[in-house]
């Protein structure tokens, strides 16, 4: 007997969205002024939580806005 364990079921267990980039920014701002650089770009392949990002409706499309934080991952 184990006291003060959860086991969460593999059912249970968060599993990474994908989908693709169709728009990023030029990168953030950095305390300095400088830019630093984006590393995700338009066209890639990405891995994101369930509950990433806002989803938004544009010209009768459904999209979702994330911060680059966000990404779990980008598919090669």
């Amino acid at each position: 007997e184990q006291v003060g364990s959860i086991i969460i079921p593999d059912t249970a267990k968060e599993k990474p969205q994908q989908g693709k980039v169709m728009a990023a920014g030029k990168g953030k701002v950095k305390d300095d002024g400088g830019l630093a650089p984006m590393d995700v770009k338009e066209g890639d392949t990405i891995l994101f939580g369930k509950y990433s990002g806002q989803e938004i409706k544009l010209d009768g499309e459904e999209y979702l806005i994330m911060r680059e934080d966000e990404v779990l991952g980008v598919i090669q």
